[in-house]
């Protein structure tokens, strides 16, 4: 009787501790849909119903998959990980917020893709995405509006790289804003296929403070138009490069100052502006 006691104290330990929170690791692929809930554990049958309940259930370097159309709430990354709205409706309301906060480890990689962030609310949303550390941002097929500061601002505290592909940037203060403000070191964007439109400021910012590091940011087949500004770069060390791209319809189009530069691969239209600007120096195509 006593072994038989003794073994039931056993069974019971092992399922309390099976049983508990630590116990079961984190999904490599998680899956959130809009009539998910936040208790589930996050898998294809069984989904989540926010990002932010989900990322806690993602293994680092893991994957966060959308099942259907939703509103899947803001959310703070602090590890690699991807997000994908896949070909559904996936979408984040941050009024008042910022959408996606990037606060992550310097060798992690945050890849966003098929998204919709909408600033939208009795209160603007504050930026779309907020990248403050991290090795690797990239932001793939989304679209970004109704913000009050940037619908990206990228200004980590250390080196990085950033890349914004095939996305809409609009209707915000700003569309992407990348300053060393706050880093020790170097970044380096690039930005392609994208369009920035009807942003108050610039469609796309790159600022360097006094004393700062310096950055280089790429533009690929940029369409900036209906701007305040089309292209800025302002700072000693503000380096932009323009490719294939089109900056019209702005009240100003290519703006250097502080010793910012704007060079060019001289295969832009830059026109319709109530100031053009000119790029300082061209590069050749090889």
């Amino acid at each position: 009787m006593r072994k038989l006691i003794s073994s039931i104290g056993f069974l019971c330990a092992a399922l309390l501790i099976l049983a508990s929170p630590g116990a079961h690791a984190q999904a490599t692929r998680t899956w959130v849909s809009g009539v998910g809930d936040d208790v589930n554990p996050c898998s294809r049958t069984a989904p989540c119903k926010t990002f932010a309940g989900a990322i806690s259930k993602t293994a680092a370097g893991g994957e966060i998959d959308v099942l259907d159309p939703g509103g899947y709430g803001a959310v703070t990354i602090t590890k690699s990980i991807t997000i994908d709205g896949g070909g559904t409706m996936a979408s984040i309301l941050a009024s008042a917020t910022n959408g996606i906060n990037v606060n992550a480890g310097a060798n992690d990689v945050i890849i966003l893709r098929n998204l919709s962030i909408n600033g939208a609310g009795t209160t603007l949303g504050l930026n779309g995405v907020n990248f403050l550390a991290g090795r690797k941002l990239v932001v793939e097929n989304c679209t970004f509006e109704n913000f009050s500061q940037s619908a990206i601002s990228v200004a980590p505290i250390g080196a990085a790289q950033v890349v914004i592909a095939d996305s809409s940037l609009k209707a915000s203060a700003f569309g992407v804003t990348v300053s060393t403000a706050n880093s020790s070191s170097a970044i380096s964007v690039l930005v392609s296929n994208t369009k920035a439109i009807e942003n108050a400021n610039a469609g796309i910012s790159a600022t360097v403070p006094a004393g700062k590091p310096g950055m280089g940011v790429f533009l690929d087949r940029l369409t900036s138009e209906f701007n305040n500004t089309g292209v800025l770069a302002s700072g000693s060390g503000a380096i932009v490069t323009l490719g294939n791209s089109v900056i019209q319809g702005n009240a100003n189009g290519v703006v250097q100052t502080g010793g910012g530069s704007v060079s060019s691969f001289k295969n832009n239209a830059i026109s319709n502006n109530g100031v053009d600007g000119t790029p300082l120096t061209g590069i050749s195509l090889n």
